[in-house]
């Protein structure tokens, strides 16, 4: 790339390579914003085959698989180079027309790509088999040395997991559980989610830690607040039962002062003892009593 970047001029090659390192910064993180910066490249230096490049990978990040697939064949014609035919099927893919893909599968060019490139294409030829619903001639179309190989190759992992992902939808899941295994073994920068797939399969259901622990504080407030709540209506429950011994207390007292009234006005035994002015209360006392 930075060999073509020298044929602009020399303010020019500067201006598109920063566009394009920060499409290559961005793809991954922010697909659209990655686009404006390679269409931004794309008006500056549309003859340069890099940027005709970048500006196909960025379209196709963001599924605009009409374009992308339109300057993928703008850069291979500049370039001559067949690297990119596997991506370019793959467009064919996303536009619906697998078919094309297949037939793309068993054109030439596949055999002038690297390892890496026929490994790719087998990929995409499986998809395409998958897209028209033949899920057993998607499998054997993924059969091959590279996934029988005990090497850990660059697209092991993702080889070992399109191959495990076919046999689940084919209904395998005892073998689709073991080559998920095999796809994590092999899948050391987390290309895939072959972890939670295995989990899917064994039933394990992951929970947020943060949502565990607001639901945990939530369960020890409640407890508290129980906790509390019982110790006040324990403390009510004896108040008022002290209210109670109090009111039995203050009758017991009145009704012991009416007994000692009642008994002066009988001391017969006194002779010095005069008989107090009975109240109407007392009277009433002692009616009852009688």
């Amino acid at each position: 790339m930075r060999q073509e970047l020298l044929s602009l001029p020399k303010g020019l090659a500067e201006e598109v390579s920063k566009n394009l390192v920060m499409v290559a910064r961005l793809i991954d993180e922010d697909p659209e914003q990655a686009y404006a910066y390679s269409r931004i490249a794309l008006r500056l230096a549309s003859r340069v085959a890099a940027v005709r490049e970048a500006a196909g990978f960025a379209a196709y990040a963001t599924q605009k698989y009409s374009e992308a697939l339109a300057e993928f064949r703008a850069a291979k014609r500049m370039t001559g180079s067949v690297e990119l035919w596997p991506v370019m099927a793959d467009c064919e893919r996303g536009l619906g027309r697998p078919e094309r893909a297949l037939a793309m599968a068993g054109e030439p060019e596949v055999q002038k790509l690297d390892k890496a490139g026929q490994v790719e294409m087998r990929l995409v030829a499986a998809g395409a088999r998958r897209d028209q619903g033949q899920l057993e001639a998607a499998i054997v179309t993924l059969q091959s040395p590279e996934l029988a190989s005990n090497a850990v190759q660059p697209w092991t992992a993702r080889l070992r997991y399109a191959y495990a992902d076919a046999l689940l939808a084919a209904g395998r899941e005892d073998e689709a559980r073991e080559w998920f295994g095999k796809a994590l073994e092999a899948d050391k920068d987390g290309a895939t989610d072959a972890s939670d797939r295995l989990a899917e399969l064994d039933g394990v259901e992951f929970v947020d830690a943060a949502i565990d622990a607001d639901d945990d504080e939530d369960q020890d407030g409640i407890e508290n607040l129980v906790d509390d709540q019982g110790v006040q209506d324990d403390q009510d429950e004896r108040e008022d039962d002290e209210d109670d011994d109090e009111d039995v207390d203050a009758a017991e007292i009145a009704a012991a002062e009416r007994a000692t009234d009642v008994t002066e006005y009988y001391d017969e035994d006194d002779e010095e003892y005069e008989p107090l002015e009975e109240s109407a209360a007392d009277a009433e006392v002692r009616g009852d009593k009688a």
